[in-house]
């Protein structure tokens, strides 16, 4: 377990490769195609937040939290697996397999990735000061163009009933306050002993 909470971003890279494999097989098309992508982009991102360049966990706590201690709170690796895991790969995967039962599922996890977009743009820069956090790359890279997309197929094939927009904005707006920003809250422990390696903070070490 404690090998997978300090390499999950790395094994997301495996199922990327994966992933690619079965696209090109299965060639699927639309929303399905869409959704299956959205999950790869969220590998992807993930990768270069937590790998390369990879000081995402530390950029945060000190950009946004201004901790004293970004080896370990309020961002930890044990919060950080669980984020990404279970609610990242989790939610994006259960969108791409049932979209067409829960539509709202798919518009939730794209508000994620607009979540994403915003945050790395503009909040983790004007926080940090820079003009460059790990994960701004992808977001606009590949969130950018399938979320343009995602709401284009949408509306022009009216996709989506009033229930699948109320119940998905709802939940997209509550996995990005709830399921990350106050998790990592919720889950901050300056006594954990998931403690992030150097390699995970910002270049100047702090």
């Amino acid at each position: 377990m404690n090998f997978f909470r300090y390499h999950w971003f790395d094994i997301a890279l495996v199922f990327v490769v994966i992933l690619s494999v079965t696209l090109f097989l299965t060639q699927p098309t639309g929303m399905s195609l869409l959704l299956w992508l959205s999950l790869g982009s969220l590998f992807l991102h993930q990768v270069e937040e937590w790998r390369y360049p990879g000081y995402f966990p530390g950029m945060v706590n000190i950009a946004m939290f201004h901790s004293d201690a970004p080896d370990r709170y309020p961002l930890n690796a044990n919060s950080g697996m669980l984020v990404n895991v279970v609610l990242g790969w989790g939610g994006y995967l259960l969108a791409a397999l049932l979209w067409r039962h829960a539509l709202w599922l798919a518009i939730a996890t794209i508000l994620v990735s607009v979540g994403n977009i915003l945050a790395h743009t503009i909040i983790f820069n004007i926080k940090g000061k820079t003009f460059y956090n790990p994960g701004l790359i992808t977001c606009w890279l590949f969130f950018a163009p399938i979320v343009y997309i995602f709401f284009d197929l949408v509306i022009s094939q009216n996709l989506a009933t009033r229930s699948d927009w109320f119940i998905g904005i709802a939940l997209g707006i509550t996995l990005n306050y709830f399921g990350i920003y106050k998790m990592i809250i919720w889950l901050a422990d300056k006594k954990t002993p998931y403690i992030f390696p150097r390699r995970f903070l910002l270049r100047d070490g702090n």
